[in-house]
């Protein structure tokens, strides 16, 4: 029997009305699963039900690595972040201060001037844990200051600009470029250098 003629034989008896007792479809296909192993279907969903529980395993695992010092960091430059975006799409700019212990944001108003903001829960003033401080500032192109003091304004780029954190001997930064973006930095020698941390 030719190749041609055993296609033609199996196709004819796909499609024969089955009689009583005479199973062969069923077997033919039942065979052919056998010698194929797995579908592709139940290996997706194996790899789905892995994906999960290492995602599970590691967002378990992951916030006790980090340091209370590395998670004020991350705080820092997501209000910083907020701040920006808020300055941005309501036209008024926003400062921010700080005193070493804890920090504030302000807006700009044009008849009364810089108003600390107290009724927004994200940018309210907020005092770092014990042991924690900004222990300083840095802002390209700009004359030291006494005081910590950031503005974001509404329109242009904002300036270049580094916040230090501190906790005894550990230290991490906030840096702000000036397209806007800013990051929680890792200290400098854990790795290659400053590492981004988000």
């Amino acid at each position: 029997m030719s190749s041609l003629d055993s296609l033609f034989t199996i196709h004819y008896s796909l499609f024969t009305p089955l009689k009583k007792g005479h199973d062969s479809l069923f077997t033919i296909h039942h065979s052919r699963r056998q010698q194929d192993g797995f579908t592709l279907i139940e290996m997706l969903v194996v790899m789905l039900i892995m994906g999960l529980l290492l995602g599970l395993v590691s967002a378990i695992a992951r916030p006790s690595e980090r340091s209370p010092l590395r998670l004020e960091a991350e705080r820092l430059a997501q209000l910083l972040e907020l701040a920006v975006t808020e300055a941005q799409l309501t036209g008024r700019p926003i400062g921010w201060t700080s005193d070493g212990a804890g920090y504030r944001f302000a807006r700009w108003f044009r008849d009364t001037g810089w108003s600390e903001i107290r009724d927004d829960d994200l940018l309210r003033p907020r005092t770092l844990p014990g042991g924690i401080q900004i222990s300083g500032m840095r802002v390209e192109a700009a004359r030291a200051q006494g005081a910590m003091r950031l503005e974001f304004g509404p329109y242009g780029a904002m300036p270049a600009f580094t916040v230090d954190l501190s906790s005894g001997g550990e230290r991490y930064s906030v840096a702000g470029s000036p397209i806007g973006e800013i990051r929680a930095l890792a200290p400098e020698g854990a790795g290659n250098g400053a590492s981004m941390l988000r």
